[in-house]
């Protein structure tokens, strides 16, 4: 091995060179455990053939597998010799997701305060839940505590100060040709709906107000249309709009002055028109479903040839854009006197969340405090995720009878003292003991355990099972710590979990909605189509996930998931409607799996061209794991084609290939972006460019791997599963131990991916492997801790 690697390496990679902070001519190859951080850097720019960089000498490729296979062998001895599990951060602040998903199963309530909380950063662009980058300074306190205000008023039903008001909005651009969602009544077009918390029994208001041009003139009123509110698909009221002017384009057909505010104008186009467009209804606390849609109807049935106004001529069943479209729906209240209650009630007879907080109720004063006391204390024990004392009860019953005494009801001191309960840094923060020994490896106790299993799973709290069973200390039985890991894979908070936040951030896919795209170039784009790829993909992932299928089928899966929208745009015949299904791909050698995903395609693209760049850095970030290093400083930006012959962005690239500083990156890169270029920015399959160039999809890879397109990367990354094994488990490792990855786990990934592989690399054998790890399951103390320096 010191021979290949003083041939191949030490001419950049010595003491004096020190290339990307590197340097393997001190290293001894005979104790490759003491030089674990070096080699596992190198074993990962082996595997994926991009050291020696591109004008260097270079091994034979069989080399490669020697090579790498005997580092990894030899790392992996030497871990298992002195295992190394990482170490736990001592105090780790729940982020927003978490928090939101702990308190609506706490409270037993279903609200999103996510917008309400500052951002989480991530570390290095990967994921928000990482504790040593989660800060908790004087704003979160503050924005901390007004939320558990908001939320426990909530949740115990006690009204608001005065009337709220909450507004949905849509997209200014979405499509609003179809039914929405499955929330929407049949044979109904556009609109929204809202799934809305009623915090208490009362009257609200809820009102729709209708899209507008830039003059505030509202669209679509040349012909009378239907416009419906519901509630939980029940209606409550129907109005009759528009029918009583010649309608939009009007500089076609108006004859008056046009000047804006003048009476002619003002009368031709109904201004005022979505005025009066609300309803009042009487609610009960709790969630309910508020609608606000139009009855689906075509302009004329015939399908009449319209005049031509630019673009092909449509006909009158054709024409969508000049329908009317809702904006938004307004939802308000209570209204009333919501407080004319009685104060004491039968919680069963309430809202679910008072069923879910109030186990008892008092039927006098007299027994107010004992009640309380078994409230609170039940609430505390879920919150702090431990048993509680009778000084945690008692500081609790502090806070309700200040509250009881403040508020003038049992409601009302109930409410204050969960909300100092969810304000606490003990509720906020999960915390791990550290040990007197320093430099120790010690394991997790059973209530950290369970914390750190639930948080990884559900991001939310450990329930009533898990939590009793990490009381009781059953969890050291690796059959029922087993047991319970499985129980948690397979609830549906799981899979929400894992595709909402976990994968979500892998992919990248919370950028969709930073995703802007030249409707000029691309004029069959809308919002509906960007809101369509991130359904597409969070089924698509859920759907692997409840199956518990092989990760493989990431790549290689011949059906998606898509609605009529989706479905022409990919061209899937047969689909129609707005709802969602799984759709067999025609032909899996132009679309299937991640890599032709819609949503992918269009967050790894510039606006108005596609980016080999971007999109093979993005394949090596996330699904290869072997990121290449940052571009050298001062790297000028492509110019833009222009000309009467534009070029290829292949042609434009070279510019950097030709570069020594650059080529040694986009060797790797360039070809894993071209095998995609016969996707354009929103993922429709092409022969030729933007700027009309034939498609060129051929690249080599270092190797002498040849890609002629999309499906030879894909079947080439499906011929090498476990390098993509890898990287899922890696990804999935830095999320559930909330730290990043170091060079001490690998030799752990890599036995999780071997043991997974006799399972056809399964969700579960995965998820599983990771639980078990002793990365999870342990920590190693500081090299001093607080206990040791003191001595």
């Amino acid at each position: 091995m010191r021979r290949t690697v003083n041939t191949y390496c030490l001419a950049c990679h010595n003491d004096f060179l020190q290339e990307a902070d590197l340097s393997l001519q001190s290293v001894d190859f005979s104790r490759p455990g003491e030089f674990a951080d070096e080699l596992e850097r190198v074993v990962r720019k082996l595997r994926a053939h991009m050291m020696p960089p591109e004008g260097m000498p270079r091994p034979p490729f069989e080399m490669y597998e020697v090579m790498t296979s005997w580092l990894e062998s030899e790392l992996d001895a030497a871990w298992a010799a002195a295992p190394n599990p990482g170490r736990v951060t001592p105090l780790h602040r729940m982020n927003r997701y978490e928090y939101n998903n702990t308190i609506n199963e706490l409270l037993g309530i279903d609200v999103d305060v996510m917008e309400l909380l500052p951002g989480d950063p991530t570390a290095d662009g990967s994921f928000d839940n990482i504790a040593a980058s989660l800060p908790f300074t004087t704003a979160h306190m503050e924005r901390y505590m007004s939320v558990a205000r908001q939320v426990t008023r909530l949740a115990v039903g006690l009204p608001p100060a005065g009337p709220t008001s909450t507004t949905y909005e849509i997209p200014l651009y979405m499509s609003q040709d179809w039914r929405q969602n499955d929330d929407m009544p049949f044979g109904s077009r556009g609109g929204v709906s809202a799934e809305h918390y009623f915090p208490v029994d009362g009257d609200y208001r809820i009102s729709v107000q209708l899209e507008t041009n830039y003059q505030d003139y509202i669209k679509g009123l040349g012909w009378e249309q239907m416009l419906e509110i519901r509630l939980d698909g029940r209606l409550l009221e129907r109005f009759s709009v528009g029918g009583d002017a010649p309608g939009i384009p009007a500089p076609l057909s108006f004859t008056g002055t046009g000047e804006s505010g003048s009476v002619d104008w003002e009368q031709y186009m109904l201004y005022g028109a979505g005025e009066g467009l609300e309803v009042v209804a009487p609610v009960t606390a709790g969630p309910h479903v508020v609608t606000a849609s139009y009855v689906r109807q075509q302009v004329d049935e015939e399908g009449v040839p319209q005049p031509n106004q630019g673009g092909r001529l449509l006909a009158n069943d054709e024409v969508y854009l000049d329908y009317q479209k809702v904006h938004a729906i307004e939802i308000g209240g209570p209204y009333g006197n919501p407080s004319a209650n009685a104060d004491l009630k039968e919680p069963n007879a309430d809202s679910p969340s008072r069923a879910h907080i109030f186990s008892c109720y008092p039927g006098s004063r007299a027994e107010e405090l004992a009640c309380a006391s078994e409230i609170l204390s039940t609430m505390a024990r879920r919150a702090y995720r431990r048993p509680v004392d009778s000084g945690d009860t008692d500081l609790l019953l502090g806070f309700f009878s200040e509250g009881r005494e403040q508020g003038g009801s049992f409601d009302a001191g109930i409410q204050f003292a969960l909300e100092y309960l969810l304000s606490d840094p003990e509720f906020l923060v999960r915390s791990y003991e550290q040990p007197a020994q320093a430099d120790s490896v010690h394991e997790l106790s059973d209530l950290e355990l369970a914390s750190r299993l639930s948080y990884f799973l559900w991001s939310s709290a450990p329930d009533e099972e898990l939590l009793r069973l990490a009381e009781a200390g059953s969890l050291s039985d690796q059959n029922v710590y087993a047991q319970q890991a499985r129980r948690l894979l397979a609830d549906r908070r799981a899979i929400e979990t894992l595709v909402e936040d976990f994968a979500a951030q892998w992919l990248n896919l919370r950028r969709l909605d930073e995703v802007v795209i030249d409707t000029v170039i691309f004029p069959e784009y809308d919002v509906s189509l960007i809101e369509a790829f991130g359904r597409e993909t969070s089924m698509f992932i859920a759907d692997s996930l409840r199956n518990d299928a092989s990760i493989l089928d990431l790549l290689g899966a011949d059906y998606t998931f898509v609605n009529e929208r989706l479905a022409r745009h990919y061209g899937i015949d047969g689909v129609y409607g707005s709802r969602f299904r799984k759709a067999q791909i025609p032909d899996t050698g132009k679309r299937g799996g991640l890599l032709g995903n819609g949503a992918l395609l269009a967050v790894t693209s510039y606006p108005g061209r596609t980016s080999p760049v971007l999109r093979g850095k993005w394949l090596l970030d996330n699904l290869l794991g072997t990121p290449p290093a940052p571009p050298p400083p001062n790297v000028p930006v492509l110019a833009e084609a222009g000309g009467v012959a534009p070029e290829s962005i292949r042609e434009r690239l070279a510019q950097h290939s030709v570069d020594p500083v650059c080529s040694s990156c986009h060797v790797i890169i360039d070809p894993l972006g071209f095998a995609l270029e016969n996707f354009d920015v929103i993922g429709a399959w092409r022969d030729f460019d933007e700027a009309g160039n034939p498609v060129d999809p051929n690249g080599t890879y270092p190797g002498g791997v040849e890609f002629s397109g999309f499906a030879d990367l894909r079947d080439w990354m499906l011929d090498r599963p476990d390098q993509f094994a890898h990287t899922v488990t890696e990804k999935l490792m830095t999320y559930a131990l909330g730290r990043r990855v170091e060079h001490y786990d690998q030799p752990v990934i890599r036995r999780i991916v071997r043991e997974a592989a006799e399972q056809d690399y399964r969700w579960s054998a995965i998820v599983l492997g990771i639980v078990r790890s002793e990365p999870f399951r342990m920590s190693r103390a500081n090299e001093e801790t607080p206990l040791a320096a003191a001595n």
